[in-house]
């Protein structure tokens, strides 16, 4: 009963304590200045109506593409970036529960037989078996804090998985369409190596004729060549894009083919579709980038209260019980019980302050995330408006540079017929056909640079992926 009353005040100390965490409680920082929060991108963007104002989990379904499809589907369960990002986020939630097993009190058991000898007792023998308890109350909030800590490192972890598994979809996207491009530009070369093949036997034919010199043979041999040598150069980066998808997929890239598709003249790329643009306020909670810098800027406000808590002292509550005896045969008995219990308190009395700098570390640690968090939105801002502009200007540059295509191919049409009838001669037909080589490739690079821009700007605003979705996981 002596026992339970001294105990009791005790109890009434720590119910009093229990609500107290030192160390300043976290407030979502600004992200940028409400002042500098724009309403709206500068980039008027539109897209087609009726829409949907949201970007589907599954993006790269919006272009249409089967192949695609089935190769970013693979990303989730076999890229190998996101399965060490994972396997970090499953380290990071043991971690919590590590954190968390402080809350509760420890039990250990010991059994030690010793033989000692001293010059009053002579030599003896001890056996002892007992089991102890401990039990160190959070009366600080410095556990509360550290929990806190590792709450937030898994949240920002998971957010970590999301912006890499984005990063790997877009990486793969973008390479495949890359690739889709070269197939296109290797089925115009082989096209127009045909077209100069004829023109070359053509020119021999009128040069056996006379009507031509030999100069026109060359040059036409020369360009039919030039031609050749760039078709075949094509599959070298071909071959490049089709490893690295091999990789992002985890598959070697000498067992991985991508077969080319047949190229129609309209069908040769995927379809470019519209994205829906999310307003500045939705992009802060789209991108998975932006919540995992917010929630170390988390991470770091509680990492204060941990170095705040080491100021106090500790309380710890101690019980143990067991058996001692000098002899085995009547160890485990009532009359060899031992016990004890008790409280213990134990303070830092000098550290060379020691423990002042790691506080003073924490506040500058917590500095330097919030500055890091809002350098990630504006780096997010920046990312939508370069991807905006490049989509507004590289439209308008496809259809200046479908017009000069199709009149470069007139004007080889027209050039072609000069030349069978005998009005200009070969340098003319060449350099018409460089001219309409050219700009033809040039549409396809547009082309390119439009769908990787495309999905830079899915990416940009977050994917289909939302911050709340952390909330749920944990």
């Amino acid at each position: 009963m002596t026992l339970k009353k001294s105990a009791f005040p005790v109890a009434m100390l720590l119910l009093t304590l229990g609500g107290c965490a030192v160390g300043p409680d976290y407030v979502r920082p600004a992200p940028i200045a409400a002042a500098d929060l724009p309403p709206s991108f500068r980039e008027n963007w539109k897209t087609a109506e009726p829409q949907d104002q949201s970007i589907p989990v599954k993006w790269w379904i919006l272009f249409k593409d089967p192949n695609l499809n089935a190769l970013i589907e693979q990303v989730a369960t076999s890229n190998l970036s996101l399965v060490a990002a994972e396997a970090n986020y499953r380290s990071a939630l043991a971690l919590v529960d590590n954190a968390r097993a402080a809350y509760f009190p420890t039990l250990t058991g010991d059994v030690s037989r010793t033989r000692s000898r001293s010059s009053d007792l002579g030599t003896g023998t001890a056996n002892v078996a007992s089991i102890n308890a401990g039990w160190e109350p959070d009366l600080w909030g410095g556990v509360r804090r550290a929990v806190e800590v590792q709450d937030n490192t898994a949240l920002a972890s998971y957010a970590n998985v999301q912006a890499i598994r984005l990063s790997m979809q877009s990486q793969l996207a973008q390479t495949y369409f890359q690739l889709r491009v070269l197939d296109a530009q290797k089925e115009l070369l082989d096209r127009t190596v045909e077209e100069y093949r004829r023109s070359l036997n053509l020119t021999r034919n009128q040069y056996k004729s006379g009507l031509v010199a030999t100069d026109s043979v060359l040059l036409a041999e020369t360009q039919l060549k030039s031609t050749e040598a760039q078709a075949i150069d094509v599959g070298v980066l071909r071959a490049q894009y089709e490893h690295a998808i091999a990789t992002l997929i985890g598959k070697p890239a000498s067992t991985f083919t991508i077969a080319a598709i047949p190229v129609g003249k309209d069908t040769y790329m995927p379809e470019l579709p519209d994205v829906p643009v999310a307003v500045p306020s939705t992009l802060l909670e789209r991108r998975p980038d932006v919540a995992a810098a917010e929630r170390s800027v988390a991470a770091a406000n509680a990492q204060i209260g941990v170095a705040k808590a080491a100021f106090f002292p500790d309380l710890t509550l101690g019980a143990s019980g067991g058996y001692q005896s000098s002899t085995l045969a009547k160890w485990l008995t009532v009359p060899n019980r031992i016990w004890s219990v008790g409280p213990s308190l134990a303070a830092t009395l000098f550290d060379g302050g020691a423990k002042i700098a790691l506080h003073t570390q924490a506040i500058a640690a917590y500095d330097a995330s919030v500055a890091s968090y809002r350098l990630t939105v504006l780096t997010a801002f920046q990312n939508v408006e370069d991807t905006l502009a490049s989509l507004r200007i590289l439209k308008d540059e496809a259809l200046v540079q479908r017009d000069a295509t199709r009149s470069a191919v007139k004007a080889l049409d027209v050039t072609m017929n000069q030349y069978k009838a005998g009005t200009v001669n070969y340098l003319n037909v060449v350099t018409a056909q460089t001219t309409a080589l050219s700009n033809q490739r040039t549409e396809l690079t547009i082309t390119n640079s439009r769908l990787l821009a495309t999905v830079q700007l899915i990416a940009a605003l977050g994917g289909g992926w939302n911050q709340n979705s952390t909330q749920s996981d944990n």
